[in-house]
């Protein structure tokens, strides 16, 4: 691990030692480093240079609107491909809170999320897309079904 040293004016460290005891960080350099990972991957993400990602969509929507809810199940079945669960919880007697795990391609993640929370009717969207790096191996999982036999899978490595 390198070290690093940073001069910031006053108010910015009281800030920053703000932001560290409101969300519960050890020391100053763990925070730093969350929020220099943040940046890069948001950087990663706005350029398109994240190839692969592992991603989370969540949004409200009023399921008695039936062609909105016929909407976004079509969509979902139209890219059975990136879409990989979903989840919902039923807020009240109209509104559910939905959560739809998506992994593949940034671009074609990042598009059908978006397009997902820009419909009509869908409210509070948000995506949270974790770039990663995508690896078929083979290996054996011992204690599993197959015990000895090469299995052949993938792996989702996040980028750091």
């Amino acid at each position: 691990m390198q070290r690093i040293t940073i001069s910031l004016e006053e108010s910015l460290a009281q800030q920053f030692d703000d932001l560290i005891a409101k969300h519960g960080y050890q020391n100053r350099s763990e925070a730093f480093r969350d929020l220099l990972r943040t940046r890069i991957e948001t950087e990663r993400k706005t350029k398109y240079a994240a190839k692969y990602c592992i991603a989370t969509v969540s949004y409200i929507y009023n399921h008695a609107e039936r062609v909105l809810a016929s909407k976004i199940m079509g969509m979902q079945h139209e890219n059975h491909d990136i879409c990989i669960s979903t989840m919902q919880v039923h807020l009240d007697h109209d509104n559910c809170l939905e959560t739809l795990v998506l992994k593949g391609p940034f671009r074609l993640v990042n598009s059908f999320a978006n397009q997902l929370i820009a419909l009509s009717g869908v409210r509070h969207g948000n995506i949270n897309a974790v770039p990663v790096e995508i690896e078929t191996v083979s290996h054996t999982h011992h204690g599993h079904r197959y015990p000895n036999s090469l299995i052949p899978h993938t792996h989702l490595q996040p980028n750091t």
